[in-house]
């Protein structure tokens, strides 16, 4: 009985340890957020601008840039997986992953080889471990991206868009990320990034069907050329924008409902310490009274 109860007591200081370090984990998820909230905000103004500059270029004149056509000389698809570089955020990466893996499943449907992009150890770590091939990887940022890796990761992916079929050109370029919809709701989102599809990502745009009127100077194929590779970069940053707050606010939810399991825990083993401990009591009292008893007689 008396090992029981050490045993009991053993519980509860390392889960009063672990419930430490999950409440530290939530205050520190909590003291980012609201700073990866307000980026990705910042970042909505640049990004809506910038798409409805490249929608109103592609719309109003007849060139044809090589981001806006469909790809016939290769069948390799180019796909971004934006995940974490640390757990406890509960199924936060395994959500992407799995959006990932069903869209890899209908692209190889389709007769497509794929070309994996990662950001992220978590997703990295995945791969690594099944012997996918990683394209290109990059990790340390996934709670607060900078622009400087989003050129980074535009850089590869369109260098990739642009070289020849038998480089190792790709024919399209998809995105997998986690998109922000409030703290209690984040959902894996997808967009198919070159060709070019003009699509909103951060905010809808007030007016969206009328765009407005622009003047190119100097012509319009040389204005695509400039603003393309930016539409990219910024697209990009915009998803790891949208990841970081979203992973933020998963491993704060994740983090609070492991501390209130901890102290379920700390509760029950207590409770069960405490009867370890009366039964050793009332069993040295059952002794000595049973002593007791025969010294008597």
């Amino acid at each position: 009985m008396a090992g029981l109860q050490r045993v009991y007591k053993q519980r509860i200081k390392s889960t009063q340890a672990l419930k430490k370090m999950f409440r530290a984990q939530e205050l520190i998820a909590a003291s980012r957020i609201g700073r990866a909230r307000d980026r990705v905000k910042m970042a909505a103004p640049y990004s809506q601008a910038i798409t409805r500059a490249v929608s109103a270029v592609a719309t109003h004149s007849n060139v044809t840039h090589p981001f806006l056509v469909e790809r016939t000389d290769t069948t390799r698809v180019a796909v971004l997986v934006i995940a974490s570089d640390r757990g406890m955020a509960g199924a936060y990466s395994a959500s992407v992953i799995r959006e990932t893996e069903r869209l890899v499943a209908n692209l190889e449907r389709e007769g497509k080889q794929v070309a994996l992009y990662v950001s992220g150890r978590r997703a990295v770590s995945y791969y690594t471990f099944r012997g996918r091939d990683i394209e290109g990887a990059w990790s340390g940022h996934s709670d607060a991206p900078t622009t400087e890796v989003a050129g980074e990761i535009a850089e590869a992916i369109l260098d990739a868009f642009r070289a020849p079929a038998d480089q190792g050109g790709v024919a399209e370029v998809h995105v997998v990320y986690t998109q922000f919809v409030n703290m209690v709701t984040q959902r894996p989102h997808l967009i198919r990034l070159l060709p070019l599809e003009i699509v909103e990502g951060v905010a809808p745009v007030e007016d969206a069907d009328t765009l407005p009127l622009y003047e190119f100077e100097p012509e319009p194929a040389v204005v695509l050329d400039a603003l393309l590779p930016r539409y990219v970069r910024s697209r990009i940053y915009a998803s790891l924008l949208q990841a970081a707050a979203s992973e933020l606010a998963a491993r704060q939810r994740a983090m609070h409902t492991a501390t209130e399991n901890a102290e379920d825990l700390i509760r029950m083993y207590t409770r069960l310490a405490n009867q370890a401990r009366q039964g050793e009591i009332t069993q040295e009292i059952s002794e000595i009274v049973s002593g007791a008893d025969a010294l008597a007689s």
